[in-house]
């Protein structure tokens, strides 16, 4: 049967035509996704980071995709994301926590906003609170992978049972104390905001009202400020110029009973020290109410930049699953935040780990404003001018809240 010769051009078009899609899908199918991740983990932390990065790679080398970890030093880390991510540049993933979050997000095309990825089964794996420290201005931006807040940490050779009350705490402390001979029967770093806002926040005190107003001068404030200093000045019960370094020293001399710190602090605790860990007290003179530390949560962001946000939605999904938390948690010693993780029993027979899980029940995030930069330093100035008796509460908060509207005000013209 003779062919027909257009018949015999078309299969053959045909055939050209399949193998070069054959060809193309290949060449896709090939080409890895290659995600660059930043962190800034060190240690133990660093370790079980790259053991579920391994363990993502090996489950996610069929999709094509491949992830390289990169340790930033935190100092320069926040700069890094600022001047690198908006150019193009950077990693395609980065973990940071969420006080910077509100500042990239004014400032452009650093963060990317996930809710088209996010679905209602990922917000129902979170511990509370922590979606909405990823959350701005209605907005969720990043998936929230590990907490951090102070609790108290006390010394069980001097504290057999850790106050529950800032009454008791305040009979035990004097009954440990004796400044003459450097004994305190508590030290924390209560010059500094962040630490001070436990106390703040059980006043009802805050940083800020919606808008974000700036409300440093409240009366709850004001409230928090006078009850700091009847603990240093008539109590007795604090060291003076409390820094990093001389409440460590002090509490791995047998020297300060208690501590109000968070996880970073338990790496700096001696070999010899036995010690335990116990939920804030609640204050009487604030009607009872618990302290209520800021919340330091990390979040895993997607960079506005990456040429891969659907592949980086995927690995920060991991990050935040049972079984990379599991990890993290046991081995990184990091506070995960899928509910899941506090199930199993390794995590929930830990003393450290279910310490910091029942402090959670009282902590608030930190706020995520952009105009939190700008509230770090007048609010320390006054903490320091009050603690040396420079100006009364009242006075030095008032400088500090006029101080922090100009500057919110220099902040948001310069938008």
């Amino acid at each position: 049967m003779k062919q027909n010769p257009l018949t015999t051009l078309w299969f053959g078009a045909m055939l050209t035509a399949a193998l070069l899609l054959s060809m193309t899908i290949t060449t896709v199918e090939a080409a890895p996704i290659t995600l660059t991740v930043w962190h800034a983990y060190r240690g133990q932390e660093k370790a079980a980071f790259e053991k579920v990065i391994a363990a993502y790679n090996k489950r996610a080398a069929a999709k094509g995709i491949q992830v390289t970890t990169l340790a930033v030093p935190y100092d320069a880390y926040a700069d890094k994301i600022t001047a690198a991510v908006p150019r193009g540049k950077g990693p395609d993933v980065f973990i940071f926590a969420q006080d910077r979050l509100g500042g990239w997000i004014e400032g452009g095309a650093t963060v990317e906003p996930i809710d088209f990825y996010l679905d209602d089964q990922t917000r129902n794996e979170f511990l509370p609170n922590m979606l909405s420290a990823m959350t701005y201005r209605g907005t969720v931006y990043g998936l929230p992978l590990n907490y951090k807040c102070i609790t108290l940490i006390y010394n069980k050779k001097l504290v057999s049972s850790p106050p529950k009350t800032s009454g008791e705490m305040v009979k035990l402390a004097k009954s440990l104390t004796d400044a003459a001979v450097g004994k305190f029967g508590l030290a924390y770093a209560y010059n500094d905001y962040y630490y001070h806002a436990a106390l703040q926040n059980a006043f009802g005190g805050r940083a800020f009202d919606p808008g974000p107003k700036p409300v440093l001068n409240a009366p709850e404030n004001v409230a928090a400020m006078q009850l700091l200093l009847q603990w240093i000045n008539k109590d007795g019960i604090l060291p003076a110029e409390p820094s990093s370094a001389l409440i460590t020293s002090l509490f791995n001399q047998g020297k300060a009973a208690m501590v109000f710190s968070g996880p970073w602090f338990l790496g700096e605790i001696a070999p010899g020290i036995d010690y335990g860990l116990a939920v804030l007290p609640t204050i009487d003179e604030a009607g009872g109410q618990p302290m209520r530390p800021w919340l330091t949560i990390e979040g895993v962001y997607v960079s506005a930049s990456s040429k891969h946000k659907e592949a980086g939605y995927d690995l920060a999904k991991y990050l935040v699953s049972e079984d990379a938390g599991l990890v993290l948690t046991v081995e990184g010693r990091q506070l995960h935040t899928n509910k899941a993780v506090y199930t199993h029993k390794e995590v929930a027979d830990d003393p450290v780990l279910a310490a910091f899980r029942h402090q959670l029940d009282t902590a608030i995030p930190m706020p995520n404003f952009a105009e939190m930069t700008v509230m770090w330093s007048p609010a320390t100035t006054a903490m320091n001018t009050i603690i040396r008796k420079a100006a009364t509460p009242q006075a030095a908060l008032d400088t500090a809240q006029r101080a922090v509207e100009k500057d919110i005000a220099a902040l948001r013209k310069g938008r």
